[in-house]
């Protein structure tokens, strides 16, 4: 076997057409990734960067002191909604603060001014019980699942905490996205506000020395309109002003907009929609073309030259010789692959984040990310396969012009008709043919995505697995 694969080798490299073929898929995947990046734009850069919006139920705080609440229920309004106590410098939006808050889907965080974060470890959800604690400007936050054992989150200082400052409750619930298919690849869609709403009891306020003053008051935390540079805003809060009901010691509080930085705290979690790795690889279809034709003329080249019958001479057992030219073109055609994947990726990195598509609303793809790694490696894979597939293609039908065109109709020509007919006929040739294995491009999921990742990736092996399970049958079977 090693034999058959230094002689696959040798004549594949010796022939020009290898590396032009090679060399143009390398060429493609990156151009086309190239011109994709910079023909692509977003505001990322001109976006608000916090957001300070939301229902806040209050009383002053005169000096150190702290606020306690059990967060009873929860509304699942959106993943990030929020519920949970604060010290706030004002009611005016922008004003420094530290919260303590609970989410439906990512458990409790504590936050100071939009610039620090920290991630509770006890319940992930409500019920539970909050405190902020304060000695100065540091504030000290504690959750509990039973309001007798108490686990310290985190000590944060605030910015600028005046003396006399507004402890209390809050809730905030950001926008959703709502979006379908009108047609193939045509997705229509747009902004719906949510309204959270959290239910609160064994609320206490207690500072230093004495009773805190006053009774409890609501506030709409709301951020003036943007009235200069470009129109852009990421939309967080309903028109509606948020709502109080108190029954005894139970506080019912409703409210909408958001608390934190892009980035932090679930802000800006909704507008993700953008997959910068996909868009990076967006060459991958091109590059195929190379790959098809590199695939298809390591077998019909010898078929034309007669050269297979010196082949088979040479190495009698033909399922050998076959398997030596697979693990030879596959592993070549991989290699071309992983370099044209991983130069598209660095190479468009910078041109997306000058085009307003970079961190922190869309983060940097970096290779020690295992999702990013798989697309990079599963990228070349796939080129592997339709190599493979080619093969197998190329051995079937013996003739160059003929398996060509019927691969570039099956990875070229059928996706491109599929667009332009109804989303049932361009979902089912991206979900049940070959060209199903480009879905390893995708980082996250969009609607509109036929299949998985790793879905796409099986139909495309499905494929290459029986053609080259025929070429390997009718090999052995019929004459050179």
């Amino acid at each position: 076997m090693i034999r058959a694969i230094r002689a696959e080798w040798t004549k594949l490299v010796s022939v020009r057409s290898t590396a032009v073929a090679l060399l143009a898929a390398f060429a493609f995947t990156v151009l086309i990734g190239y011109l994709s990046a910079q023909g692509g734009h977003g505001n990322a850069n001109d976006a608000p960067q916090t957001v300070d919006h939301f229902s806040f139920v209050h009383r002053a705080l005169d000096g150190d002191g702290s606020v306690t609440a059990r967060v009873a229920r929860q509304k699942d309004s959106a993943p990030w909604a929020k519920s949970g106590v604060v010290i706030k410098a004002s009611t005016a939006s922008g004003s420094s603060y530290v919260a303590l808050m609970v989410t439906p889907d990512h458990g409790v965080r504590m936050l100071a001014d939009a610039e620090t974060e920290v991630t509770g470890g006890g319940a992930t959800h409500a019920p539970v019980w909050l405190r902020l604690s304060r000695s100065g400007r540091g504030v000290t936050g504690y959750e509990s699942a039973d309001g007798r054992v108490w686990r310290k989150v985190g000590r944060l200082t605030a910015r600028a905490l005046p003396t006399r400052a507004q402890a209390g409750l809050f809730v905030a619930s950001h926008g959703r996205n709502h979006e379908r298919l009108a047609g193939p690849g045509n997705i229509l869609g747009g902004f719906r506000p949510t309204t959270g709403q959290a239910v609160f009891d064994h609320v206490t306020l207690a500072q230093a020395g004495a009773s805190a003053p006053g009774d409890w008051q609501l506030t709409d935390v709301a951020e003036a309109p943007v009235t200069h540079g470009p129109p852009v805003e990421i939309r967080t809060a309903s028109p509606h002003p948020g709502t109080l009901r108190r029954d005894g010691g139970t506080f019912t509080v409703t409210g909408s907009g958001d608390l934190g930085r892009i980035g932090m705290a679930g802000v800006g979690s909704e507008l993700h929609g953008f997959d910068r790795v996909k868009n990076s690889l967006s060459g991958t279809q091109f590059g195929l073309i190379a790959v098809i034709a590199l695939g298809v003329l390591a077998m019909t080249s010898e078929y034309r030259t007669g050269t297979i019958r010196t082949t088979f001479s040479a190495s009698p057992r033909r399922a050998r010789a076959l398997a030596a030219k697979a693990v030879v073109l596959a592993s070549t055609v991989f290699a071309a692959g992983l370099a044209a994947a991983v130069t598209s990726l660095l190479l468009t990195r910078p041109i997306q984040r000058r085009n307003g598509m970079g961190p922190p609303l869309f983060p940097d793809p970096s290779l020690s990310d295992p999702t990013v790694l798989r697309t990079v490696v599963g990228t070349a894979a796939v080129m592997a396969l339709v190599a493979l597939f080619s093969l197998g293609v190329g051995v079937l039908m013996r003739r160059t012009a003929g398996a060509v065109i019927l691969l570039f109709a099956v990875f070229l020509v059928l996706p491109i008709v599929a667009q332009v007919s109804s989303i049932g006929v361009n979902t089912w040739v991206n979900r049940a043919t070959p060209i199903a294995g480009l879905a390893i491009l995708q980082t996250i999921h969009q609607l509109g995505d036929a299949i998985s990742p790793w879905g796409g990736f099986a139909v495309l092996g499905g494929y290459t697995a029986v053609a080259l399970g025929a070429a390997f049958r009718v090999q052995g079977r019929r004459d050179a």
